[in-house]
């Protein structure tokens, strides 16, 4: 069999196959890319590679080529002896098709005949490639080729497909010898047998028909036999031929690395820095333009929509001139396999973006100001309010209160939504160093906060680390901004006939002193002394005090002095202070007190104030 036509046609069908078996021509452009550049660097360049079998001193070079003639000699040998093998059996099979006069078997010799042709036309074909060095194949006429859209998307895999072919050749080639040889060795030990069986029949056999035929058939088998071992004996030459070029791993690996670093290596290199260059290049000059802009219209703070779609042309155009120059630096190497490499490795990136092209039209629109989220309105992330500073690839994000920029992703702010704010309200409910009451928690200051947590310290030391979610939806209430004190005090109801007017005047003047020696008064913004209503047990007045936020820390200090201060006023005074009493009256009064006793008694007892 012919060993460089099977691997053509191997070669043929893998391109066909991938396209065709596939679920997309696409999807197998994408899996070689990725097969490819693992391989990059095992790779040679097979028109500047230095041969796996180049001397190592120039004495030794005159009988290795003698070696290698001789060798080629004996496969030439070889091949006549096949061919004049083959010639010979196709005359026999000839002669028993024209003496044969069944229809079947005339049919069975035709088929043999056709097969022994087109092995005889392999073994002068193989000759010719033997003695001249090259295949004949490269200088047959080629037929005229029609467009297919297929066949060009295959065409751009078929440089990958190629190289990789080429650095699995060998391998290959001896593994099919290897196979080759194994079959042929069965085949020849089984004709080897048939011709010794049909040599004994001929020999013990004393009918003359029976041996006359046998003895027709000896011929066409000794043909076989030694057609079979001419063919393994030049499948034997070839595999030996194929372990005295190899080299090493180690050494072949070292070569292909050093080849293509010493050209493809180079021109992808030159490429990428190319790439980098030009998109380096676009970045100052964009940058310069946006400073000459500013200068120019320094008033406006806000970027226009023109400006906007010159910034989205502008990082279009980039990419785009980016990997022109790539693919042109490619061309004038003439490299044509890196050169469908980029090719295929920028169509996977497209195919890969393509199914993002609804979420890529959402931010282009966020980029020109025109989507959901605009610049300079405010923006709920995370639980917590944000001013959107700029929307770009990565927007800036600002929390005016708790002193945090985010630098976040386009791609995260799609699908929320913005809107206007008023200089009236707040980012924040407390900021940093603020007294600030978390539910029924004590107070506590606030020494640490940010959008994820807030940490709260308390009078002594505590300290209590909040969630930021958590933190505001207790509603937390800052004291650092005013606060106020109420303080209800009850009187005996002895004294409603001043309950109401001169009392809350005495004692609001009575506090008023008092603050003014603890030297509160200033930090007071408001004091009112109001009577609030009519208890069972006592009349109650009502103490409101409101205070600015810079004593906040004690707060609770300043509501016992209070307290305290009220108790002081009504002992200067001789105010009664109530408290609670339980009274038992008799059910009936017209009754004898002889006739009943102890209710009176009972009744005295009641009158009597409880502890």
């Amino acid at each position: 069999m012919k060993i460089y036509y099977s691997l053509a046609e191997q070669q043929a069908i893998i391109p066909f196959q991938i396209t065709n078996n596939s679920k997309g021509p696409i999807r197998s452009i994408i899996t070689i890319t990725l097969c490819c550049l693992f391989l990059f660097a095992s790779i040679a360049d097979a028109k500047t590679s230095v041969p796996a079998d180049t001397p190592s001193t120039s004495a030794s070079a005159p009988k290795e080529a003698n070696n290698k003639n001789q060798e080629t000699t004996a496969m030439l040998t070889s091949l006549l002896e096949l061919q004049k093998s083959l010639k010979k059996q196709i005359h026999l099979t000839q002669q028993k098709y024209k003496d044969s006069k069944s229809d079947a078997e005339k049919a069975t010799l035709e088929q043999e005949i056709v097969h022994l042709d087109q092995q005889l036309s392999d073994t002068t074909t193989d000759f010719e490639r033997i003695a001249t060095g090259v295949e004949s194949a490269l200088f047959a006429e080629k037929k005229p080729e029609t467009f297919s859209w297929k066949e060009e998307l295959a065409s751009l895999v078929e440089p990958a497909i190629k190289e990789l072919k080429r650095f699995t050749i060998k391998a290959r080639k001896k593994s099919h010898l290897k196979d080759k040889i194994v079959e042929l060795t069965k085949l020849s030990q089984t004709a080897g047998e048939a011709v010794i069986h049909l040599q004994t029949i001929a020999e013990t056999t004393s009918d003359k028909q029976v041996k006359q035929e046998v003895t027709a058939l000896l011929p066409e088998w000794s043909n076989i036999e030694r057609s079979l071992l001419n063919k393994l004996e030049l499948a034997q030459l070839e595999l030996s031929q194929l372990h005295e070029k190899e080299l090493s791993l180690i050494k072949s690996s070292s070569n292909s690395i050093r080849n293509f670093f010493k050209n493809r290596g180079f021109y992808l290199t030159v490429a990428l820095l190319t790439f980098i260059a030009v998109l380096i290049t676009c970045r100052i000059l964009y940058r310069l333009f946006q400073f000459i802009l500013r200068k120019i219209k320094s008033t406006e703070k806000k970027r226009s929509f023109h400006l906007r779609m010159i910034d989205i042309l502008f990082q279009t155009s980039s990419i785009v001139l980016a990997v022109t120059s790539l693919f042109f630096v490619l061309y004038l190497a003439e490299d044509w396999f890196l050169l469908s490499m980029a090719i295929i490795f920028f169509l996977g990136i497209f195919w890969t973006i393509r199914q993002g092209l609804p979420r890529l039209w959402q931010q282009g629109r966020l980029m020109l100001n025109i989507g959901s989220v605009r610049e300079n309105e405010r923006l709920i992330l995370h639980g917590v309010p944000w001013k959107i500073v700029s929307i770009h690839v990565f927007c800036q994000l600002e929390n005016p209160m708790l002193g945090v920029r985010l630098r976040i992703p386009i791609e995260d702010i799609v699908g929320l939504s913005s809107r206007p704010f008023s200089n009236e309200e707040p980012w924040f409910p407390c900021k940093k160093g603020d007294w600030v009451v978390v539910g029924s928690a004590p107070r506590g200051r606030v020494v640490s906060l940010s959008h994820e947590q807030v940490e709260l310290v308390e009078r002594g030391g505590k300290r209590i680390v909040y969630p930021t979610g958590i933190f505001l939806e207790n509603c937390p209430v800052n004291l650092s901004r005013n606060f106020r004190l109420r303080v209800v005090f009850g009187l005996s109801y002895s004294l409603q006939k001043d309950i109401t007017r001169t009392i809350p005047n005495i004692l609001l003047a009575f506090i008023e002193s008092q603050m003014e020696q603890e030297e509160w008064a200033d930090q007071c913004m408001n004091l009112q002394v109001e009577f609030f209503q009519a208890n069972a047990s006592s009349l109650d007045l009502l103490v409101l005090a409101d205070f600015k936020g810079a004593v906040a820390d004690i707060n609770k200090r300043i509501e016992r002095a209070i307290h305290k201060w009220c108790v002081e006023c009504a002992t200067v005074n001789n105010w009664e202070i109530p408290f609670p009493q339980l009274t038992l009256h008799q059910a009936d009064k017209n009754k004898p007190q002889s006739q009943n006793p102890s209710a009176q008694e009972a009744g005295s007892q009641a009158n009597t104030p409880l502890p």
